[in-house]
């Protein structure tokens, strides 16, 4: 039979081969290509939200450790100037004294504040000690000097606003306690103005 005989078979056409044999610009190395690449965006999303969590919880541990910071400096720093540390006991700070107090030098002007605050200080800290100031007098010789009176004894004791009151009242309660250790029950003043120093009389 011929090649024009309606009988034969029919030849396929080599470019109709090749078409169904392969699919035009696509391959198995680009389709592999595609999912790598999607694998790796969504990898490198999730780094970026796992490194975006690890920012925020460090930032906010940042805050929390200033703030703790802040606090401890506030009561360390300025809650403490509101009180008086004597041997361990929290004492408060009494801003106005409820003893007499003369000022001999005075004519008719105002007692200061600060000496109104020192002598409240120190009437407080006798008092802690187990004695009871009665008055203050400001003598008319020096603006910075007191002299106060305590109920049960006679004389007085000399002090200066220029010296803490805690450290003041301890020196004059050390010197009375030596002064009924030697059997003198009374006396015309003490005198504690001087760190390290006290006299009597």
């Amino acid at each position: 039979m011929g090649e024009d005989s309606p009988t034969a078979p029919k030849l396929a056409k080599r470019s109709a081969h090749r078409k169904s044999q392969i699919i035009s610009g696509r391959t198995i190395g680009a389709k592999r290509e595609r999912l790598e690449t999607a694998n790796e965006r969504a990898a490198a999303r999730k780094k970026d939200k796992h490194r975006s969590a690890i920012r925020i919880l460090f930032t906010t541990l940042g805050f929390l450790t200033l703030a703790i910071i802040l606090i401890a400096i506030y009561f360390i720093f300025i809650k403490q100037d509101n009180v008086i540390h004597d041997d361990d006991t929290v004492v408060s700070v009494v801003e106005e004294p409820t003893i007499e107090i003369i000022d001999e030098g005075s004519t008719g002007g105002k007692i200061t504040s600060r000496m109104k605050q020192y002598l409240g200080r120190v009437e407080e800290c006798f008092k802690e000690k187990g004695y009871q100031a009665v008055r203050a007098v400001i003598p008319s010789s020096s603006i910075r000097e007191v002299h106060l009176y305590l109920d049960g004894n006679e004389g007085f004791i000399k002090m200066i606003i220029d010296r803490d009151p805690a450290i003041s009242v301890e020196d004059a309660d050390r010197m009375i306690r030596y002064l009924k250790e030697q059997g003198i029950e009374s006396f015309s003043y003490i005198d504690v103005r001087i760190d390290g120093k006290a006299y009597w009389q």
